[in-house]
């Protein structure tokens, strides 16, 4: 097991315990909730400007009512935003949004697949399909070979699920921030956000797990760092040092001296992080905040000395209902 240094002067800054902790601005490398790209993001972004450009065009009164109906600024957005889809992978960059009665994809949100992975489900999902369907029809023991595509049809849709979780309302609680199994615990003497001694929880999340990352606390996020990297399998503890990660810091809302950090780190087959935080947003304790896209790692760091683990190497835990550490006065 590897202990980690800590993450470097870019994640230092220091908080008075007189006041609130202040909030860094977007680092210039996020230009999106999913800053890695990817094929197929590149293509629900061509999607999303086709869609744009038929709405202009031949749906105009709808376009009007939307903008009319718009809260917040678009200003930041890297194209222009005509209704809440256009928000999915640059909420992030700007404050436009709309009221939940307002918003006519809200039914989107009760889908019990990550909405982040809709178009992976889509783009994989429908040939798989039509190829299992297809070789249905072969003579003979041919059709036998409709189980391969079968299998990884049900694989990504198994994936990409996105089942309701209950959150405990233990207010000393810190939910685990993955599904996954814990792969470490270590003391480290220091970490430079926290700007003492700290309490590290790897997670480790293979394919069969869900990848959507929730929130261990009621906390606002006061940072972010994204940097770009490998992709070792998230078995391997250098990956945790070499692989692509986003890195979160949050303070904490019932405890405001109080500082975590969350890390969602890539995989050899996940290579995708999906993080919609932005500095200064607030969080509620297991809300979904990201996602990593098959198979990853992810790790909470907290106060050493302010918290007691309540997990073992080796548990299987749940994202937003499984305690993984609580707070001790």
């Amino acid at each position: 097991m590897v202990c980690l240094a800590p993450l470097g002067s870019t994640l230092r800054f220091h908080l008075d315990l007189r006041s609130q902790l202040d909030v860094n601005k977007l680092p210039d490398n996020i230009k999106s909730v999913q800053p890695g790209g990817g094929k197929c993001y590149s293509i629900e972004l061509a999607w999303g400007r086709l869609r744009r450009w038929y709405l202009k065009l031949f749906c105009k009164s709808y376009v009007d009512k939307m903008a009319a109906l718009r809260l917040g600024d678009t200003e930041g957005a890297p194209h222009e935003i005509l209704d809440p889809r256009d928000l999915k992978y640059c909420c992030n960059l700007c404050t436009a949004h709309w009221k939940p009665e307002d918003d006519p994809f809200r039914s989107r949100e009760d889908i019990p697949f990550a909405r982040w992975g809709l178009a992976e489900l889509q783009l994989m999902g429908w040939p798989l399909f039509w190829l299992t369907v297809a070789t249905c029809f072969l003579p003979g023991w041919w059709k036998c070979l409709a189980v391969v595509p079968g299998i990884i049809l049900c694989l990504i849709v198994y994936f990409f699920r996105d089942p309701h979780r209950e959150v405990p309302d233990d207010t000393d609680a810190i939910v685990s921030p993955a599904d996954g199994t814990i792969a470490e615990i270590t003391e480290l003497d220091h970490y430079d956000f926290l700007d003492g001694p700290a309490l590290r929880i790897g997670i480790f999340l293979s394919i069969f797990n869900v990848h959507i990352n929730r929130s261990p606390r009621d906390a606002k996020v006061v940072d972010l760092n994204y940097k770009p990297g490998e992709f070792l399998n998230a078995m391997n503890p250098e990956s945790a040092i070499r692989n692509e990660f986003m890195w979160i810091g949050f303070q904490d809302d019932l405890r405001p001296a109080v500082r975590f950090a969350v890390r969602q780190i890539s995989g050899l087959i996940a290579r995708r992080i999906v993080c919609a935080l932005k500095p200064g947003q607030s969080v509620q304790r297991g809300e979904k905040f990201g996602m990593i896209k098959l198979g990853s790692r992810t790790e909470i760091v907290l106060p050493r000395d302010a918290v007691k683990a309540e997990v073992e190497i080796g548990q299987k835990i749940q994202a937003g209902s499984t305690i993984i550490a609580r707070f001790v006065d």
